[in-house]
């Protein structure tokens, strides 16, 4: 394949500087939302439960091209597509988490397509029933690519997302929708999930809708990340869609932004507990900012074979991690919730075989080939000093 985008950066520092029109991330209520204390037999209401920790685990990019489209047809036999296989290394990890988030790049196609790779994707929309079969429970939709096929292809991927149980944060198909937090259940703790994307390759907001697609403004995320603590969220993630393509390095925009968004506080706690970072398709660092943990980029998560800006196949282009962090109450009202333990599974998927491969598990069971590639993105991860701050490659 060819490169997809261009770099970012530019980009990135242009929307910086403007007012975004964007509104706050695509909203419902809460699937579970929390239940009223029950009511006892006696005159007092019985004690509710109190909080308790929860793990929560993210991953970067879900970037079908047209080999992708291919292997997923082979899986379901010949009849539709099954994009489900592809992720069985990673289900445990994601599965086994209390909420899980990943990135869904592109926008889907009609049932039955025709569907499309780069440079303007059109993915099937049986991907959703994948990830929801994987064990994700959300996904940011704001990315360079949510407007490849117009205001119908987002309206289609966020359809698509409802049916098959996957909220999602970034885009919206209503002025209504978009005014609206994403909030979602971890345990008895609850997660507002916002996301931002740096641009939408050119691609014009639909007419007549400026809030179709969230773009990076540094005020209005700390607007919207306080709007999300007035709505009962405990816990503030950002899913932000930026960097420079290629670049293992995280860019000055980026390192710029992420301590303002961290610096952001109200009262005694930060406005923002966590930041998801997508978009430059090569792993990129963890680290510690003001306190609060960045991920600057998890990499590709599910693509083709990727070539880069020298025209190049490029093996870090199927390279990236997991992200998996133990928030525990705070000691106090009024506090944060801590994270009490963060961890990466380094993960790569493997063009030859179709299927995202858990690199520590792979090498544990004795698939020596994957230890090069497993080292080489724990090196890109602890590049910043993530270590001195705990993080620590999961077992």
């Amino acid at each position: 394949m060819t490169p997809r985008t261009r770099p970012g950066a530019a980009a990135l520092a242009a929307v910086l500087l403007a007012t975004a029109t964007a509104c706050a991330g695509a909203d419902h209520s809460p699937e579970h939302p929390a239940q009223p204390a029950a009511q006892s037999r006696g005159p007092h209401r019985a004690t509710p439960p109190a909080a308790a920790p929860f793990t929560l685990v993210a991953s970067g990019d879900v970037l079908p091209h047209d080999s992708i489209i291919r292997q997923a047809a082979v899986d379901a036999g010949g009849s539709g597509y099954d994009f489900s296989p592809m992720f069985e290394s990673v289900k445990p990890v994601v599965s086994g988490a209390d909420l899980a988030i990943c990135h869904m790049e592109t926008v889907y196609g009609e049932e039955g397509g025709p569907f499309t790779g780069y440079p303007d994707f059109t993915s099937p929309p049986q991907v959703a029933a994948g990830l929801k079969e994987t064990g994700y429970d959300s996904c940011s939709t704001a990315s360079n690519h949510s407007l490849d096929d117009g205001a119908d292809g987002l309206r289609r991927t966020l359809d698509a997302l409802d049916e098959a149980g996957v909220r999602h944060a970034g885009s919206a198909r209503s002025a209504a929708e978009a005014s609206r937090t994403t909030l979602l259940k971890a345990g008895r703790a609850t997660v507002a999930q916002l996301a931002y994307t740096y641009d939408t390759n050119g691609h014009p907001l639909p007419e007549g809708q400026p809030w179709a697609v969230n773009t990076i403004d540094e005020q209005r995320i700390v607007k919207d990340a306080r709007a999300a603590r007035r709505a009962g969220a405990d816990v503030v993630v950002v899913s932000i869609h930026w960097g420079t393509e290629w670049e293992n390095e995280p860019d000055e925009d980026q390192l710029a932004l992420g301590r303002a968004l961290t610096a952001s506080r109200t009262g005694n706690r930060p406005d923002i507990d966590l930041i998801l970072g997508t978009h430059a398709h090569v792993p990129q660092a963890y680290e510690k900012v003001n306190g609060t943990w960045i991920v600057y980029g998890m990499g590709d998560q599910i693509a083709g074979r990727m070539v880069n800006y020298s025209g190049d196949l490029d093996r870090r282009g199927n390279e990236g991690t997991l992200a998996r962090f133990t928030f525990t109450p705070p000691a106090a009202p009024g506090r944060r919730w801590e994270v009490t333990k963060a961890e990466f599974v380094p993960q790569y998927f493997d063009t030859s075989r179709g299927r995202v491969v858990d690199l520590s598990a792979a090498v544990k069971d004795g698939e020596e080939q994957y230890a090069e590639i497993r080292d080489a993105i724990r090196d890109v991860v602890l590049d910043r000093g993530a270590a001195r701050d705990g993080l620590v490659m999961a077992p």
